[in-house]
């Protein structure tokens, strides 16, 4: 496995755990750290931090191309996967919108349900031919 796909899969842990403790990404990270089980690779703390920035516009981009789903309703690996490639698509200049697609597509295989591949992919798609753009801040 390439050392970002790691990152994403470390990253997408973090957020999930938060999510399940009710802590923030950001506290999540930062147990870890303390306990001596720091990630490796820095590109998951980018993830991490960056998510965690973002998560009110990320979740409102993903509320508005979900058809028929609320974030609520989703699956907690899928919605974190989705912010984790939107972040991805809006914010990492380096990765490629397809990139970011497939990577996120890739965890939910691994790691969701048999639909959700297909849903990830036609969410993140779906923001992709609309050109969603970052906000300034």
């Amino acid at each position: 496995m390439a050392a970002r796909s790691k990152a994403r899969r470390r990253a997408l842990d973090l957020l999930y755990s938060a999510e399940m403790r009710g802590e923030t990404p950001v506290e999540a990270f930062d147990r870890v750290v303390a306990a001596g089980e720091a990630p490796t690779n820095p590109y998951t703390e980018t993830l991490v931090r960056g998510v965690a920035e973002e998560t009110s516009r990320l979740d409102e981009v993903l509320a508005q191309y979900a058809e028929g789903w609320t974030l609520d309703r989703m699956p907690a690996v899928d919605r974190n996967v989705l912010r984790l490639g939107l972040w991805e698509m809006l914010h990492g200049d380096d990765v490629p919108d397809t990139v970011a697609i497939s990577e996120a597509v890739a965890l939910v295989r691994d790691l969701s349900t048999d639909d959700s591949p297909s849903f990830v992919n036609g969410v993140l798609g779906a923001i992709q031919r609309a050109g969603i753009a970052p906000q300034e801040s």
